[in-house]
């Protein structure tokens, strides 16, 4: 098991390398709340790094929620860290205490160094929800409103700077509302939201997008559960699995579209929030996820060691690649 605590819950985590040291930026809450369905409301980030993804070493707490009164006083969930602007720049989930978590943000800091301090820009708060493209929270929809995971590209794109976000649209079948929104700065301050680059169809909710490119095809990496596939999705695929899948584009603007079958799922989910990355032990992609229920059914807690991954026309499956 590659980076577990003795003392606290893990779950999601993003990644950053930097001359061979790769940085591990992950969710955490005590485990002494011992109810770890608990963890999300009694989160803070932490930091490891490693060399090579399997052996790590954790470097405490780096962030987490403002004090109160604030709009991220409550959590500070899943994001990404880029450094561009001659900065490193942290992009994170924020909800607050005032609306019992229920209305998600997306917050900004800054650092000169991936070991922080991280002091947030302003107030912290990069971007709100957009009503014209996406749904705000209603009772009898969903538990909360959607806006959250934040993954910005580090290099521009015909001069803006573009993030990729979980949301869900106004219309439709509830579980076929789950969008990958998106949004653009110039300037990584200020943020318009815009369309999202995949309207939906298929999933109730994607969280923790990836956005990445590989040799000239684009991939978007998350993870839902089967509760939340479309109808037609369970149907097609026996009822559905939870854990990381992705979509497939042309262009990181899209038309994104999800590969067929599912990348590494299961009934109870094992593992969640897949990133796809470089091993820096074999030069391949490979897997890396939380692991979420074990084999006594309890939640683990804790980032698994590497899978392999093998990649053949352009589509990926659990595996390493066929020795040439």
């Amino acid at each position: 098991m590659a980076l577990k605590l003795d003392d606290k819950f893990i779950w999601d985590f993003w990644h950053f390398e930097e001359a061979g040291v790769q940085h591990l930026y992950f969710l955490q809450a005590d485990r002494a709340i011992g109810n770890p369905d608990l963890r999300h409301w009694n989160v803070s980030i932490g930091h490891a790094v490693s060399p090579d993804l399997r052996n790590w070493t954790p470097q405490g707490t780096v962030f987490g929620p403002a004090a109160s009164p604030a709009w991220d006083d409550f959590t500070t969930w899943t994001g990404s860290v880029i450094h561009a602007e001659g900065r490193y720049h942290l992009f994170y989930t924020g909800t607050c205490r005032a609306e019992q978590g229920m209305r998600q943000r997306i917050g900004h800091a800054v650092a000169d160094t991936l070991d922080g301090p991280w002091q947030r820009v302003g107030d912290g708060l990069a971007l709100d929800l957009d009503e014209r493209y996406y749904e705000e929270y209603a009772e009898g929809r969903w538990h909360d409103r959607a806006l959250r995971d934040p993954w910005v590209l580090p290099d521009k794109i015909d001069g803006m700077y573009h993030m990729f976000y979980t949301a869900r649209r106004n219309d439709g079948p509830l579980y076929e509302r789950g969008v990958i929104g998106h949004a653009v700065s110039a300037d990584l301050l200020h943020w318009q939201a815009t369309a999202p680059v995949y309207g939906g169809g298929h999933y109730g909710q994607l969280e923790v997008p990836q956005v990445f490119e590989r040799d000239g095809r684009w991939y978007c990496v998350f993870c839902n559960v089967a509760a939340h596939w479309s109808p037609a999705q369970r149907a097609q695929h026996g009822g559905g699995v939870s854990g990381t899948h992705y979509l497939v584009a042309d262009h990181p603007l899209g038309p994104w579209t999800p590969a067929p079958g599912f990348l590494d799922g299961d009934l109870p989910c094992r593992r969640y929030a897949g990133k796809i990355l470089r091993d820096p032990v074999t030069g391949n992609d490979c897997l890396l996820a939380f692991l979420d229920t074990g084999a006594d059914g309890q939640f683990v807690g804790a980032i698994g060691d590497p899978i392999p991954l093998r990649r053949i026309d352009g589509l990926y499956t659990l595996g390493a690649p066929s020795a040439e």
